[in-house]
């Protein structure tokens, strides 16, 4: 009998589900076992060293939870979620909490763009733009996951030909690590058999005092930029560079979200508030450099982004409600949760003067993020 018992705990850990080594994970394997689209949905778990823990989902490769301490040593979850798998495939609200996102981040204007001397025309699904990818980006497919390691597990995707529009048969390489030193580490990489474009990145949603407990206005954030994109009315960046001297954008030095977030500026009205790219501060083009900073003083949290992209956007929470729950029971209302999602610039493909987002036959697209925790 005892022998049956280790071998049944055996299957069990194969399986990822390892629910008994985590101290503050609440989300349940059983919860997201599921046939999407023919794949399998599961629930996986990566613990470091120093006691971070943090749920993950293959349905577009989704962080659920991730436990981090306070400078008393308590832990929260500082990302915002759902405790079933059934509120992500049918989603009300915020679509992308959590989310890899592909195969296009951010916008592109009118879903088209030319490249060499083709026409493409992707999915629209924000108004005559399109959004993250189209209505079945990365955040909405099933992913082939491997645990690696307590610590480490890789996602693998191949997005065929034609797939939202886009062109050339993409193979999809990403591992999600939580480092001894309190870093959750994103790597993507990818190949193409034909030319296309590409812009990847991460769309977990923040809040350093606990997802779903207030405001992220008090939060202070720096930015390492000098210069941000500016966007006309449906949020496609005009193509200038603008300055960020004397402007609510200009966050060279830490400063609260809330502290200019309502000011008398256009930018600011057209964006609902911040949901803008800043051109990063980068000494070298490839190597993984500072991007920004987020402090929460109560709780003492202090999160710093890391990359090798050349920008970043910071969205404030402008168009949560209240009207959705999350996983705590709690209401995830307007402004309490940010994202920093490390990118190359919206409507890049259609914009001669931003880096390139092309990616050619016998290239491979490489792009870490890191969010790196410690206390103050």
């Amino acid at each position: 009998m005892k022998n049956h018992t280790f071998i049944f705990c055996c299957v069990l850990l194969s399986a990822g589900c390892q629910s008994n080594t985590m101290q503050y994970i609440k989300s349940q394997p059983s919860d997201f076992r599921k046939d999407v689209s023919g794949k399998a949905v599961d629930l996986y778990y990566l613990k470091n060293k120093n006691g971070l823990e943090m749920a993950v989902t293959n349905f577009g490769a989704r962080v659920v939870e991730l436990w981090v301490p306070d400078r008393n040593g308590d832990f929260a979850d500082v990302v915002l979620g759902h405790n079933h798998i059934d509120k992500y495939v049918n989603y009300q609200g915020e679509r992308f909490l959590g989310a890899t996102i592909g195969r296009f981040g951010n916008r592109i204007a009118n879903g088209e763009f030319t490249l060499g001397a083709e026409r493409y025309e992707v999915v629209r699904n924000e108004g005559s733009n399109s959004l993250h990818g189209g209505l079945k980006g990365f955040d909405m497919v099933v992913w082939d996951a491997k645990q690696l390691s307590e610590n480490e597990i890789e996602f693998t995707y191949i997005s065929e030909d034609g797939e939202e529009g886009f062109p050339g048969t993409l193979s999809v390489t990403m591992t999600y690590r939580l480092s001894d030193s309190n870093a959750f580490e994103i790597v993507h990489k990818a190949t193409t058999d034909k030319q296309t474009v590409l812009n990847l990145t991460h769309h977990s949603f923040f809040n350093l005092h606990g997802e779903g407990n207030g405001s992220i206005n008090d939060h202070v954030l720096s930015i390492n930029a000098l210069s941000y994109t500016p966007v006309d009315s449906v949020l496609i960046p005009t193509g200038e560079l603008a300055s960020v001297e004397n402007t609510p954008m200009d966050f060279r030095e830490a400063i609260a979200i809330g502290s200019r977030v309502n000011d008398d500026f256009e930018q600011l009205k057209l964006g609902g508030g911040y949901d803008h790219n800043w051109v990063l501060n980068r000494a070298t083009p490839t190597e993984v450099e500072l991007a920004a900073t987020v402090y929460e003083p109560v709780s003492g949290r202090f999160m710093e982004v890391l990359t090798t992209e050349p920008g970043i956007q910071f969205y404030g929470g402008n168009f949560f409600d209240g009207k959705v729950t999350g996983k705590s029971g709690k209401p995830y209302s307007y402004r309490e949760a940010l994202a920093l999602e490390t990118q190359h610039f919206p409507d890049s493909p259609n914009q001669p003067g931003f880096p390139s987002t092309e990616l050619k036959p016998g290239e491979e697209y490489r792009h870490v993020c890191v969010y790196k925790f410690s206390v103050k």
